[in-house]
């Protein structure tokens, strides 16, 4: 790895450290309870079996990429590019790669929760092999995202395509996890209502976001965008969730965890690195609780049937149900069935047979009239949710 000299990282005298031994205590045993906002000093696979089972909400993962650089890189004028060697991200060959990959996959999967998921950025070096691992060990793939960067390097030597992106997986735990997080109408409200795509285009860490030391070098020659960390976990986690990073680096994942008010642990092996992040995600404030509080969601609030409507008396047996222009209608009965004719459904399903249509949201399609205007039924299932709500504080 790269060398260290003190005084030369611009960090605060009393967080210097040198690349050998750590500056935290090892721990020898599993422990009961995830450390919240700990920063981790060991190897991740050791310190991942340490953590216990089922703990962990989220991982955020930002592997070696083993690279295979074959030599330096040089511009068109001669500079050399600070290109990342770093024997962290050395190995012999394919088949160590993959027994790496393998290892600490196995070891996060063990302490995620059943509908945990996780999110692995790679490049086209190593990535294909993450996803196929992934898969092996009986994780479910959700998405690839592919994060489109503004300002790439650009090739050089002009045998290539711009490298102008990089690939994150995203995947469950396992095909089981069906009550996975994933904030869907928070990020479409944030796209003017639009749904999020799998597209994301944003710039790489530069300027005053990038760590460096006294000298104008990087501490650390992958450091993420916080942009980027920041849409992940909007997207895949809620506030108090439990975030963890096993290729901690700079800190990117606990500085943005903090500022939305979610913990996280952060397994990091330099200790050189790990004094790095401590430093820069103490500095960070939590952003104000209202500003990242969970929205409710149609898909979180409880079930309420269309015969509890009719129960309550909020909608009576043999009223005509209409569409809001008025061109269809069925009749209530009194079990929370339609009827049409012959023809005797759900609201939905007669909703779909009147318009023609493989499937209907009748609670949207239906409406009903009150003092002389028509009220949509779903209006009713609103104030019994409200009800519910009321009952349970």
């Amino acid at each position: 790895m790269r060398g260290f000299r003190a005084g030369a990282t611009g960090l605060p005298a009393q967080i210097q450290v040198l690349r050998t031994g750590s500056s935290e205590a090892r721990r020898s045993a599993t422990i009961a309870t995830p450390p919240r906002g700990a920063i981790i000093v060991g190897d991740c696979v050791a310190e991942l079996d340490k953590l216990p089972e089922a703990s962990v909400d989220l991982v955020f993962a930002d592997p070696p990429y083993n690279l295979q650089l074959e030599g330096a890189l040089s511009r068109p004028d001669q500079s050399v590019v600070d290109a990342v060697d770093d024997d962290w991200d050395k190995f012999a060959d394919f088949a160590a790669y993959d027994a790496f990959t393998r290892a600490w996959l196995g070891a996060a999967r063990r302490v995620m929760k059943r509908d945990a998921t996780i999110v692995v950025i790679g490049s086209y070096h190593n990535i294909f092999r993450v996803g196929s691992i992934l898969q092996d060990l009986g994780f479910w793939i959700l998405n690839d995202i592919v994060w489109r960067k503004a300002n790439p390097m650009p090739n050089f030597r002009g045998r290539r395509f711009t490298n102008a992106h990089e690939t994150m997986i995203w995947a469950a735990r396992s095909a089981d996890a069906k009550a996975y997080t994933f904030n869907y109408e928070a990020l479409k409200a944030g796209n003017e209502d639009c749904q999020a795509r799998s597209d994301w285009f944003l710039p790489i860490c530069t300027g005053a976001e990038r760590l460096k030391g006294a000298d104008g070098r990087k501490t650390h020659p992958t450091q993420k965008p916080e942009a980027l960390l920041q849409r992940v976990l909007l997207a895949a986690s809620n506030p108090g969730d439990l975030v963890l990073d096993p290729f901690f680096g700079s800190g990117t994942t606990g500085a943005v965890a903090r500022r939305l008010r979610r913990d996280f642990i952060g397994l990091e092996r330099d200790p050189f690195y790990a004094a790095a992040a401590r430093a820069r995600v103490e500095a960070v404030v939590p952003v104000d609780a209202d500003a990242v509080a969970a929205i409710a969601t149609r898909r979180s609030e409880p079930r309420v049937a269309f015969a509890s409507v009719v129960e309550i008396g909020l909608i009576k047996p043999g009223e005509r149900l209409v569409d809001s222009k008025g061109r269809h209608g069925a009749l209530a009965r009194a079990d929370g069935a339609l009827t049409l004719g012959p023809a005797v459904g759900s609201i939905h399903k007669i909703g779909a047979l009147v318009q023609g249509l493989p499937a209907c949201n009748g609670w949207t399609f239906w409406h009903v009239e009150r003092a002389g205007a028509l009220v949509c039924i779903d209006d009713f299932r609103a104030s019994i949710r409200a009800s519910m709500r009321a009952a349970a504080e």
